[in-house]
């Protein structure tokens, strides 16, 4: 299980992070809150497993209130909500992600075999900038075993009737792949729905923790010359008390 992000885990992975793809963000996120996983092992989680460790590292460094901001696109109104993680992802800790799921396309005497996408197929695609071809590039890459009316069928016999068979199928072991936040604005009632992603929530609390805690750094290592190490491994109390007593 993930651990609680310290002080220095995340001015760590805000510095490191800056310029790295979502992909790599996510994963260098797990590192630190998962100590005990290799990289190779994070790599192999599949996106639902990722995602149900980042919400959990969101609540044990957070809380569970999540806190975002839109804007209404008919009246342009700036728009704040909150939300809670429990009622985005209800019960991922005990969620159950197959290893492997079947599908039988019976009208075409075709039987298929596949796994969840993880980290490392999503990297293999993120460079494409044809959809179609990402997409039938990262089912293909899923797909672990392919027999059609008793013999094995080729991966480059995947039409995209199949491939979007495949998808659908795909989508119903995960069924928390796309969550969807319901927003109304208070001014003119437009209602909208926009997609929700743990990773930029996560990203941007880390973000913002770690400006903070340079900020808070820099005016304690400049009143008393303390090292930077020293002043992070302060409790969030003692940090803001020396705050006090320096202004």
């Amino acid at each position: 299980m993930p651990v609680k992000l310290s002080a220095h885990y995340m001015l760590n992975i805000w510095e490191q992070g800056l310029c790295q793809h979502p992909i790599d963000r996510a994963l260098t996120i797990l590192r630190y809150a998962c100590p005990h996983m290799t990289h190779e092992q994070l790599m192999r989680l599949t996106i639902p497993e990722r995602d149900a460790h980042l919400f959990d590292t969101y609540e044990k460094t957070f809380g569970s209130s999540l806190r975002g901001f839109s804007t209404c696109p008919r009246c342009k109104e700036h728009m704040e909500f909150e939300v809670s993680t429990k009622d985005l992802f209800p019960g991922y800790r005990e969620r159950f992600f197959p290893e492997e799921c079947f599908v039988d396309l019976t009208d075409q005497q075709l039987h298929l075999r596949f796994r969840l996408p993880n980290s490392l197929d999503l990297a293999s695609i993120a460079r494409s900038k044809d959809i179609m071809i990402a997409r039938s590039a990262l089912v293909a890459r899923c797909v672990t075993d392919a027999v059609c009316d008793g013999q094995p069928f080729s991966q480059e016999k995947l039409t995209p009737e199949i491939i979007e068979r495949i998808e659908e199928h795909i989508s119903g072991c995960e069924p928390d792949a796309e969550i969807l936040l319901d927003l109304k604005c208070t001014v003119c009632g437009y209602q909208q729905q926009i997609p929700f992603d743990i990773l930029v929530f996560l990203w941007k609390e880390i973000s913002s923790q770690a400006r903070q805690l340079l900020y808070e750094t820099h005016i304690i290592a400049s009143a008393y010359g303390w090292r930077e190490e020293d002043i992070l491994s302060l409790s969030p109390a003692r940090r803001r008390y020396y705050l006090e007593m320096v202004s």
